[in-house]
């Protein structure tokens, strides 16, 4: 095993203490009785040579501890405070790098790989525990035609404007999420079906209200949600095709509305159900 720098200086410095300990004790418990029967003068003489080689032992590990032992603990104290200040800033770049990989750069929201990985989380716990689980998907009216007509800058702005919007409605634990282009998803956990569609009218309502203003561009917006409530045993792929054929049919039903999913579903529904 390696030894360090600081752990050799540190031995070393107890062993100067310990022969001045030994010498200590040698003169007073081995040498001086047998000394007592010697002259006085060879009894000083010892006694003195003794003392000198203690005071110098003693003198020698202070100064080694001063101006060896000292430095060489601080520095490394410095070395080690340096490297837990890198492996904090490693840490959280790495943390950033996570987030970044789990964040929509232009809305701040979860993406498409953090919503997929929470549904499937939701899914497992809500459906362990016999409780219901509801998912909006929520797409822009006309989103295209917003950028055709004023510029990306303005779409950015509006995207941004719900994304906002579905933060503040969002209760605390639940998942809202940037997964296309111009769509969002909304997952509320333990919501029966009737509260789940008051609440997914009252998103709707929300966006609709919303005041977009973008430098001499004024406008409004309207949105399509399709929504479900989770059955028992659910996937992800399952739940996620339930959500976007009630999307499908707010849309073909003339926009601006929210249509739950249902057993009670259309032949066109079943054929897109088929399909994707």
């Amino acid at each position: 095993m390696k030894i360090s720098k600081s752990e050799l200086s540190v031995a070393l410095f107890l062993c100067t203490i310990g022969v001045a300990a030994a010498g200590t004790y040698a003169g007073h418990s081995v040498v001086a009785p047998a000394l007592a029967e010697a002259g006085m003068r060879e009894h000083q003489r010892i006694e003195a040579i003794l003392f000198v080689a203690t005071f110098s032992s003693l003198v020698v590990a202070l100064l080694a501890g001063l101006f060896w032992i000292l430095p060489m603990v601080r520095q490394q104290a410095r070395e080690q405070g340096k490297l837990h200040s890198l492996a904090r800033l490693l840490r959280k770049r790495s943390q950033d790098f996570e987030r970044a990989a789990l964040t929509d750069p232009l809305t701040g929201m979860n993406n498409r790989r953090f919503f997929d990985e929470s549904l499937r989380q939701y899914l497992l716990e809500f459906d362990r525990i016999g409780r219901p689980l509801g998912l909006m998907l929520i797409d822009l009216d006309h989103f295209k035609a917003i950028n055709d007509t004023h510029g990306h800058d303005v779409g950015d702005q509006v995207l941004k404007s719900v994304a906002a919007c579905l933060f503040e409605r969002a209760r605390y634990h639940d998942i809202v999420a940037r997964v296309g282009g111009e769509e969002f998803a909304l997952v509320a956990p333990n919501m029966e079906p009737v509260e789940f569609r008051r609440f997914a009218d009252e998103v709707r309502e929300a966006i609709s209200a919303l005041a977009i203003e973008v430098g001499n561009v004024s406008l409004r917006i309207t949105t399509s949600i399709g929504m479900t409530v989770s059955e028992p045993g659910d996937e992800n792929a399952a739940f996620l095709k339930r959500a976007d054929i009630a999307l499908y049919r707010a849309k073909q039903s003339g926009r601006n509305r929210v249509h739950a999913y249902s057993d009670g579903v259309t032949a066109t529904d079943r054929e897109l159900k088929e399909a994707v």
